[in-house]
C-alpha cells in the first residue's frame, strides 16, 4: 500500500502559517507567568511593610521597607500607600496611633506586558495589593 503524496512545499506553507502563532503563544504563556510575578512581589512587599507598620508607625520607614521588597519591580515610595485607620475599619485612627487600630498598607504597580503584540492587545494592568493588620505597639521611629 502506497501512501499519499503532498504536493510540493505544503508542509513549509503550513508550518510558515503556524509558526507565528505558536511563537505568540509561547510569548503569551512568558507574559503571563511576568504578570504573576509582579503580584506576588507586590504582594509580599505590602506583607512586609505592614509588618513594620504594626509595630512602627513611621509612614517614610514603611513606604521604605515596603520598596525594598518591590526593588526588582523598580517601586518608588509613591507607589506604597500607608494608612491606620479604626478597629472597625471605618475612619482613619486618631493620632497618636493606638494600639487596636489597623495598619493598612496598598503597594500599586502598572504592569505592561514585554511582547508588544500582546501589550497592544491587553494594555496597562494596573495592579494593587492591599494588607492589614491590627496594630500591636504605639511607636513611632524619629
Amino acid at each position: 500500500m502506497t501512501r499519499p503524496t503532498l504536493p510540493r512545499g505544503q508542509t513549509a506553507v503550513e508550518f510558515a502559517l503556524i509558526l507565528p502563532l505558536f511563537i505568540l503563544l509561547l510569548l503569551g504563556i512568558f507574559d503571563l507567568g511576568r504578570a504573576v510575578y509582579a503580584f506576588n512581589t507586590i504582594s509580599n512587599a505590602a506583607r512586609e511593610g505592614v509588618r513594620l507598620g504594626i509595630v512602627d508607625q513611621n509612614v517614610t520607614r514603611v513606604q521604605d521597607r515596603a520598596v525594598q521588597h518591590a526593588v526588582s519591580l523598580a517601586a518608588v515610595p509613591g507607589d506604597v500607600d500607608v494608612a491606620f485607620l479604626s478597629a472597625d475599619l471605618s475612619s482613619t485612627c486618631p493620632s497618636p496611633i493606638a494600639i487596636g487600630c489597623v495598619a493598612q498598607i496598598t503597594v500599586h504597580y502598572s504592569f505592561t506586558a514585554a511582547t508588544p503584540i500582546i501589550g497592544n492587545l491587553v494594555g496597562v494592568i494596573d495592579m494593587a495589593s492591599t494588607t492589614r493588620e491590627p496594630v500591636e505597639r504605639s511607636f513611632v521611629s524619629p
